[in-house]
Parts: C-alpha cells; sequence; structure tokens
C-alpha cells in the first residue's frame, strides 16, 4: 500500500456536502429523541424507544459498510475486520434485551465471543500486516472520528449516566428518566461519530481504488 494512496485530496464541494449530510445526521437523530420523549412517554429511552432502535441500526450499517470495504473493495483487510468485530459485537450488546428475553440469558455474550475470538486469532497471525495498515489508516479523518466515537460511547456516555452524578445535580427531583436519557442520548451521538468515521473509511477506500486502477 503507497504511503500517499489513502491521502488523495477530496474538493471543497464535496467536503461540504458530506459536512451537510452528517449535521442533517445528527440533527434527525436529536428530533427523533425530542419526539420520543415527546410522545412516547411510556417506552422512552427504552429498548422499544427510537434511540434504541436507532443505536442498533447506526451500528449495523457501520458494520455492512465494513464488510463492504473488506470484501468489495478489498482495502485494509485486517483492520477492516477487526473494526468490523468491534461495530458488530456492539450491535449484538445492543440487542441483549432481546436475546436474554427470547433466547437464553447471557446468549449476547456468547454471540460477542464467536465474534470476537476468531477475529483476534486471524488478526493476530497477521499482525505484520495489521501493523502496516494501522500505520495508514491511523493517520486519516476517518480513524480520528472512529476513536472520537469510542470515547464519547464507551468512557464519556458511561461516566455522565452515572446514577450518582444525576442524584448530585437534581437532589430531591431526581427521577431516573433523567439519567437514562442521558446516558442513551450520548451513547446515540458517539454511535452516529462512529457510523460517520466508517463512510469515511469507505469514501477513502474508494479513492484509493480508484487511484490503484
Amino acid at each position: 500500500m503507497p504511503p500517499d494512496s489513502l491521502h488523495q485530496p477530496i474538493s471543497f464541494t464535496a467536503a461540504f456536502l458530506r459536512a451537510t449530510l452528517y449535521i442533517l445526521l445528527l440533527a434527525a437523530l436529536t428530533q427523533g429523541t425530542y419526539l420520543e420523549a415527546l410522545h412516547l412517554p411510556t417506552v422512552r429511552f427504552s429498548e422499544y424507544g427510537f434511540t434504541e432502535l436507532a443505536q442498533s441500526v447506526l451500528l449495523l450499517m457501520a458494520s455492512l459498510l465494513l464488510l463492504y470495504v473488506r470484501h468489495s473493495l478489498k482495502v485494509m483487510p485486517t483492520v477492516t475486520l477487526l473494526l468490523f468485530a468491534f461495530t458488530f459485537s456492539s450491535f449484538i450488546r445492543e440487542q441483549d434485551y432481546w436475546l436474554d428475553t427470547y433466547v437464553a440469558n447471557h446468549t449476547w455474550k456468547v454471540l460477542v465471543t464467536l465474534v470476537i475470538a476468531p477475529t483476534l486469532y486471524w488478526v493476530a497471525r497477521r499482525r505484520r500486516r495489521f501493523v502496516e495498515e494501522f500505520r495508514h489508516y491511523s493517520n486519516t479523518f476517518s480513524f480520528g472520528m472512529f476513536a472520537a466515537g469510542v470515547l464519547v460511547t464507551y468512557v464519556f456516555s458511561r461516566l455522565y449516566g452515572r446514577t450518582i452524578f444525576w442524584q448530585a445535580v437534581l437532589e430531591k427531583n431526581y427521577v431516573r428518566d433523567f439519567k437514562n436519557a442521558a446516558e442513551e442520548v450520548v451513547e446515540l451521538l458517539g454511535y452516529a461519530l462512529i457510523l460517520i468515521a466508517i463512510v469515511e473509511l469507505a469514501l477513502l477506500a474508494r479513492r484509493w481504488r480508484t487511484a490503484q486502477r
């Protein structure tokens, strides 16, 4: 993989269009959470609500895009496989309620293990190729956005959604709905950033394939 092949310049128009679409995506997600809170009081921010469904859709879309990059574009196969294992495992984790209810307790843990274990083994076997691919990927906008999404989802949302934090903020007015809404909406933002990162990776991969030809 040539060092400059993943850094092809893009036009201002293309960058502006993508930024506009990303803004519209975030606006739509935010409006969806607002409408959920306004019109669906009995299921808001639960497994039956818009926010949880949107989280699953974002993760599934990211996973499918990664499969497209890996198998159709054939770019960075080890990096994209590892990213796929992460996003698809997160998707499975979001289905824990349904799997525990309609299949068996801890089913999601088994499925996640079946995804993660062979992926880590495969990447470890090809660790030199992974390091080389990651060296290129780590210098891209996609990687920065992906890292931001992971930090927002798996670090900030967990800390921001702590019960003790919201009890301290609301004091005697504490209601668990506030805590749930804060955590789930921030988590939704993180998943949106991850999807944007994968879209950027897919566009980057297409530019690289075009440059190769």
